[in-house]
């Protein structure tokens, strides 16, 4: 082949492949875009619907807390027996109850969340349970007592959630 026919195939064909790569970027890009409004669009829609079930867990969860709060929980929870440890044991099975009722909410919230949430949980039942065990504690009245004198010194653990919870839930907006 002669360098002109060459030269000629070069001068039809480099400009060809040039409209081509153009074209196939140009479309590329197009379909990237169109993708991701279509995921950003099905991601908005999914959260729409989600918001709702999140901000239900956070309103059960808060209950929760506010239900394992000492200071209401042996007010609701009246002794069944003067033996305290009978007591102690009645009152950290309603917990444990209430907990396992709201097991269910934590897929709903951030782990962070859900673990300040347990350690609350966690921190009353070791306050009732070290009450339960001071000698001078001799019935469930006095558990009562002690409890909720206590109460006056410390923070209460379930507040520390609380505390969180609304937090998350301000960042939600």
């Amino acid at each position: 082949m002669d360098t002109t026919k060459i030269i000629e195939l070069l001068s039809y064909t480099l400009p060809a492949i040039i409209t081509g790569g153009v074209a196939y970027f140009l479309f590329n890009s197009y379909f990237k875009d169109q993708q991701n409004t279509r995921r950003w669009l099905l991601q908005k829609e999914a959260q729409k619907d989600a918001l709702p079930l999140r901000l239900q867990a956070y309103e059960r969860l808060s209950l929760f807390l506010e239900r394992i709060n000492p200071s209401k929980l042996l007010i609701r929870v009246a002794p069944i027996s003067n033996d305290k440890n009978d007591y102690a044991n009645y009152v950290i099975a309603q917990i444990e109850q209430e907990f396992e009722h709201n097991l269910t909410q934590q897929i709903y919230i951030s782990n962070a969340c859900w673990n300040y949430i347990s350690t609350a949980k966690n921190a009353t039942i070791q306050m009732i349970r070290k009450a339960s065990t001071l000698e001078t504690v001799k019935d469930a009245n006095d558990l009562r007592e002690v409890i909720l004198k206590d109460l006056f010194d410390k923070e209460v653990p379930s507040n520390a959630a609380l505390a969180y919870i609304k937090n998350e839930v301000s960042e939600l907006w």
